[in-house]
């Protein structure tokens, strides 16, 4: 039997939280898909463009590139809500930094039929995906909107992002890191370490293999999760066997890791990242 979910609190996000269909259904958190431009085709992401063609097409370095949801589509989303019943809206997106997302939400915000606390969480993947749980099961329990924006800003707060990648040139072509990183990563010849840092890409190390970096990577999130009692996302795109090997690592190494989440990242991370990137999320409850 699933959970009572609270009709007075809704909770929005965007589809870069890379939430499993299971817990979007049964916490009932709407996501607004955000668009892949592939050539000149513009793809929704989560329905329209899968990661196994988005990776396709970067490797053949077609143009790819990414843009917002319109506020309009935010406000088809809280009319949805608000005609369910909701009497407030907590809408939950990917950092400011990264997208003009939030401030179509925000937009948006101020025709909506209830309430909307637009938040700009600063992170991304599953970091903002465990940020909408939060929230969703705040309201779950009974709490106000308030109550639900402070236990998604919390989570945002205890939660870290780490990744590989075998190359920082989509990166810099995205805008998400300076020329002059990625241009010292290649003339090094290194394998860069990222993290999320104040709602952007900032680069961690620089470790000189693949295989280097990855151990690097797992041994990185062991710390940072210490005694604590988390929850873990793997993330990878075109590199399963890479996230399962890290997954079954960190499952034995950390103490108290109460979920972990393995998954292929969608086509707007990915346009960003590449094939190859394995990322990984630690979220203290």
């Amino acid at each position: 039997m699933s959970r009572p979910v609270s009709p007075h609190v809704a909770i929005v996000t965007d589809s870069t939280a890379y939430l499993p269909l299971a817990q979007r259904e049964r916490h009932r958190i709407h996501a607004v898909p955000l668009t892949v431009v592939l050539g000149d085709e513009a793809l929704e992401e989560g329905t329209e463009i899968s990661a196994r063609s988005l990776a396709a097409a970067l490797r053949e370095r077609r143009p790819v590139t990414t843009s917002r949801p319109s506020p309009e589509t935010f406000a088809q989303a809280y009319r949805a809500a608000a005609e369910d019943g909701a009497d407030g809206i907590v809408s939950l997106h990917l950092s400011a930094e990264f997208s003009g997302t939030y401030d179509a939400a925000v937009l948006a915000a101020r025709e909506a039929p209830v309430p909307v606390r637009v938040v700009d969480t600063g992170v991304v993947a599953m970091a903002l995906g465990f940020c909408a749980l939060a929230a969703a099961e705040t309201a779950e329990a009974g709490g106000s909107l308030d109550d639900a924006v402070a236990a998604a800003e919390k989570r945002a707060e205890g939660t870290s992002a780490y990744f590989y990648v075998d190359t920082l040139d989509y990166l810099r072509r995205g805008g998400r890191i300076g020329a002059a990183q990625a241009l010292l990563g290649s003339a090094l010849a290194v394998k860069p370490l990222l993290e999320l840092d104040e709602g952007r890409i900032g680069l961690l190390e620089k470790v000189r293999t693949a295989s280097k970096a990855i151990a690097r990577l797992e041994e990185i999130v062991v710390e940072h999760a210490g005694d604590a009692t988390v929850d873990i996302a793997v993330h990878h795109l075109a590199a399963p066997e890479r996230a399962e090997q890290l997954s079954e690592r960190l499952r034995e190494r950390v103490p108290d890791l109460r979920e972990l989440h393995v998954s292929e990242v969608g086509a707007v991370i990915g346009a960003h990242t590449g094939p190859g990137l394995l990322g990984a999320v630690v979220s203290r409850r």
